[in-house]
């Protein structure tokens, strides 16, 4: 292979997605299911339409021909064919972000596949409709939960369409009871008798007479494959009477006994071509010739292809055609194959390999000679491009391969054992790629090679396991042997090492790893992610939010000039990202990309990315109003982390519910959360650590928070004052940010209403600067005091008088739910100063709480949304509106969150 590596991996995703998006050939278009189109056009309030069937009833001429009558009316179509690969979700990312941009969503047309595809689907605009074919093939969690998410934002004019053999896990229930689905199943798809008459005309056979036509549509009951096959007999019997009385029924039966029937009645040198190339996933003119190379394949396909019962067109445009088999035949002429000429298919299988070898495709190449069962081939061409799939990231991918190769073939080409190890650290996590390393033996191997891909394996897979102190000693040693054979190798020690030493607290070296790991580089998409993405940590920490930020997206979209785009499956940055997106705010983003990499976190098991995407879910899920859930969700971290041996994670599970339990205004249950989360080795390492995930999350601010909320409010913010001077000393700023907000809600519970409002408004000065805002919102109701005497506060001062910064303390007020206090045009100064111990008669009009009041106002304070207190309260969401707004009255209150303030402010609740 003389091409590049990184030349030779863009070839292979051009050939791998080739065809795709093109829809396929159809053999039975010839008679129009107006019935299926007229239903489809009926059902415009459907989000899913669902074809479904097995083999051979028609399901993707239905497709196509529900795409024509959506293009005929106006509709914006874009078509993917699904395959086993599209299980990886970047590469479904990558052919959806190519599918979407084919629907010109954007404005920026073809720019659009560098943008979040999913965020493009939930535009409102114009109609469009997005087709799924062969949808089966997909079982990954991560790909369905995303197309979930994806149903479940699409616009009034936005449809998915899909081709599916087995009811797919696209929470159907939900679908159907909301009217949002429409089926089309087997009873649909079979053909009427007319239909049938219609199909034998379209065919050019003769007229049957109605006796025998209704006796072939019983045997066949309306299966299309089966009445497809059955012509191909009928042309050749002199008494159609006849052969249709002999059919037996039972579906499969009658595939099997006609494909039988129409193969053996094929010329041998056609039965011989479509049996020794059914092992191919595509044919086209080339490769059919390397496995036969006497015949004359351009030749034989166009025959195969002008008779449309064998073969399925894919690409017609490029330099010459490409086909596969007909789904019907594909899994039959392979077994028939297995079962005539045994000895026949690891000879097609290697020449297939050979083939894609020398025109450059590995991808295709490794496949084939692994099921070909040429072990010690498929590691020679893994010798010389594993390197490019590892600085690419593709990491799934050389996982599927290692896993296919039998243990003691893989352990007579150490070198790429070592790049099993790489694999799998990426995708099944630490704990099995520490166990294969200790395995092998490779750390005793004197093969330079081997011995630079250990040295940065080692401290890495420590750091994963969350045993920093250890990778810090193993990793100096490791920097002092550099640079090594490896490039790549020595790059990824040295991100390893930056994060190592920032976790550790020595910035500057940490800084100085990055900057030289930056120069290393050479194009690695992999260690570019990996250096942008520990910068992004350090800026973070700093307080340098909108700079952090920029470097995650840049992170997560290194990957452009690959195959993975902006949403690209990497977990590493995309949880950073994920988590600096929630700190702005834009939690509808946040859901998407944990939607994505929540799935892949959990799966390679990183200890702070686990922890910050739960937690985050958590939080939105509380948001909203699913308690239950967020619960739920909290619960499903702790079992994470005893099943991963990671007590750092069972702790901070713990210690998140009993922030949740905060949030809900229950002190004795916070408190006792709290006891049971505080595990004194994890959170004394904690201290002595900058962890990404406890920044601003820890044992120490969660029981700062308890005391400014339920307990001495006054004692709480003599102990801030006292650590605010240390958190500045280590430049760890967003942790400043945070102890200033609680101080500031300490003092205002302490009626200092002036000194919590200068201590606020420090925080909200910087915070209009930067763009955080979560870390002020995340405090809730809480925050609402101190944020109201800033408001009130601004203009008094040259330093204060800033539409941004008043624009800015708005927003965050309406977030927490506080009153936006103003006389006219947005000023809030003329409605005068808020006295935070005001008696309950200026706030409230004291009017009696009836008892379901006080329970609706206790669910509210809980975080129940409206559908979740009427379920507990045997009520309907209606009457609970009619409690709110009744609560919201006699509090003087403008929404639930006020409400909550005041009734806790005056002993209404808890």
């Amino acid at each position: 292979m003389s091409s590049s590596p990184s030349a030779t991996l863009a070839r292979e995703r051009s050939f791998a997605h080739a065809g795709k998006f093109d829809l396929p050939g159809s053999n039975a278009a010839l008679v129009p299911r107006h019935a299926i189109t007229d239903r489809v056009e009926r059902a415009a309030a459907a989000k899913l339409v669902l074809v479904r069937a097995p083999a051979g009833f028609g399901k993707t001429t239905a497709l196509r021909q529900i795409h024509e009558d959506f293009q005929a009316r106006g509709i914006a179509t874009a078509w993917i064919t699904l395959d086993a690969a599209d299980n990886d979700l970047p590469r479904f990312l990558s052919c959806l972000g190519e599918a979407v941009a084919r629907l010109q969503l954007s404005e920026e047309g073809a720019a659009g596949r560098d943008t979040d595809a999913v965020a493009l689907l939930e535009r409102e605009g114009s109609p469009f409709a997005l087709f799924l074919d062969e949808f089966e093939v997909l079982q990954s969690p991560a790909v369905l939960a995303l197309l979930r998410e994806v149903i479940a934002r699409l616009p009034r004019n936005g449809r998915l369409v899909v081709g599916s053999r087995n009811l797919p896990d696209l929470d159907l229930g939900r679908l159907r009871v909301r009217g949002q689905l429409m089926e089309i199943d087997i009873e649909v798809l079979r053909f009427s008798v007319d239909e049938t008459r219609h199909f034998l005309q379209a065919r050019g056979l003769p007229p049957l007479s109605h006796d025998v036509l209704e006796m072939l549509h019983a045997r066949t009951e309306g299966w299309v494959a089966a009445l497809l096959l059955a012509t191909i007999t009928l042309e050749r019997h002199d008494d159609p009477a006849n052969f249709v009385q002999r059919l037996s029924s039972g579906g499969g039966a009658i595939a099997e006994y006609l494909a039988e029937d129409v193969l053996g009645r094929q010329p041998p040198e056609v039965r011989d071509f479509l049996l020794r190339t059914s092992i191919l996933r595509q044919l086209s003119p080339s490769l059919c010739r390397a496995l036969l190379p006497r015949t004359d394949c351009a030749r034989m396909l166009a025959r195969l292809d002008a008779s449309s019962l064998f073969l399925v067109p894919v690409e017609t445009n490029g330099p010459e055609p490409h086909y596969r088999f007909h789904s019907l035949f594909a899994a039959f002429l392979k077994a028939q194959l297995a079962r005539e000429h045994p000895d026949e298919v690891v000879r097609l299988h290697l020449a297939a390999a050979a083939w894609y070898e020398s025109v450059d495709r590995p991808v295709a190449a490794i496949d084939h000679a692994i099921e070909g069962g040429d072990y010690p081939y498929a590691l020679t061409l893994l010798a010389h491009t594993a390197l490019g799939f590892l600085e690419e990231g593709r990491m799934r991918l050389l996982a599927r391969w290692f896993a296919a190769i039998p243990r003691a073939v893989l352990r007579e080409h150490p070198l790429m054992q070592a790049m099993e190890i790489w694999a799998v650290l990426f995708t099944q996590g630490a704990a099995e790629a520490q166990a294969l390393l200790l395995d092998s033996g490779l750390a005793a191997s004197a093969d330079p090679a081997i011995a630079a891909h250990v040295n940065a394996l080692s401290p890495l897979l420590l750091a994963m396991l969350d045993r920093y102190q250890e990778a810090s000693e193993l990793g100096r040693e490791g920097l002092s042997r550099l640079p090594s054979a490896v490039r790549f190798a020595d790059t990824v020690l040295m991100n390893c090492m930056a994060h190592v030493t920032a976790v550790l607290g020595e910035t500057r070296e940490a800084q100085r790893l990055l900057d030289s790991a930056r120069i290393a580089q050479y194009g690695s998409v992999f260690n570019r992610m990996y250096t942008e993405s520990t910068e992004g940590m350090l800026d973070f920490q700093r307080g340098l939010f909108r700079q952090a930020l920029a470097r995650f997206r840049i992170a997560v979209g290194c990957t452009r000039s690959s195959s993975y785009r902006y949403t690209g499956g990497n977990a590493w940055a995309g949880v950073l990202y994920a988590c600096a997106m929630y700190e702005a705010g834009d939690l509808e983003s946040v859901e998407r990309l944990l939607n994505v990499y929540l799935p892949l976190a959990r799966d390679v098991g990183l200890p702070d990315h686990m922890i910050a995407c739960h937690a985050i879910r958590s939080r939105l899920l509380f948001e909203r109003g699913d308690v239950d859930g967020a619960s739920r969700v909290l619960t499903e971290l702790e079992t994470l982390g005893h099943l991963k041996k990671l007590p750092r994670v069972v702790a901070s599970a713990r210690l998140e519910r009993a922030g949740m339990l905060m949030r809900q205004g229950n002190a004795y249950a916070s408190r006792a959360e709290l006891e049971r989360s505080d595990d004194r080795e994890v959170w004394d390492r904690v201290a002595r650590q900058r962890l990404p995930a406890h920044e601003l999350f820890d044992i120490g601010i969660e029981r700062l928070r308890w005391e400014v909320l339920f307990g001495d409010a006054a004692a709480a913010a003599d102990r801030i004052a006292a650590e605010l001077p240390l958190a500045h000393a280590e430049s760890r700023v967003r942790r400043a940010h945070k102890l200033r907000v609680l101080w500031a809600i300490a003092l205002w519970r302490q009626n200092s209403a002036q000194a919590a409002a200068d201590v606020m408004g420090e925080v909200v000065l910087e915070g209009s600067r930067e763009g955080f805002m979560r870390l002020i919102v995340d405090e809730g109701a809480a925050a609402a005091g101190p944020l109201q005497a800033v408001l009130q506060g601004l203009g008094k001062g040259a330093r204060l008088e800033d539409p941004i910064l008043r624009e800015y303390v708005q927003r965050m007020l309406a977030a927490v739910g506080g009153e936006v206090l103003a006389a006219d045009a947005g000023d809030a100064r003329a409605a005068g100063p808020v006295d935070p111990a005001a008696p309950a008669e200026a706030l409230w009009r004291g009017e009696a709480m009836t008892s379901k009041e006080l329970r609706v106002l206790k669910l509210v304070a809980e975080g129940y949304s409206n559908g979740a207190m009427g379920e507990k309260l045997f009520i309907a969401e209606s009457t609970v509106r009619t409690h709110l707004r009744s609560i919201n009255i006699k509090l003087a209150a403008q929404n639930r969150t006020q409400a909550v303030s005041i009734a806790r402010r005056h002993g209404l609740i808890g």
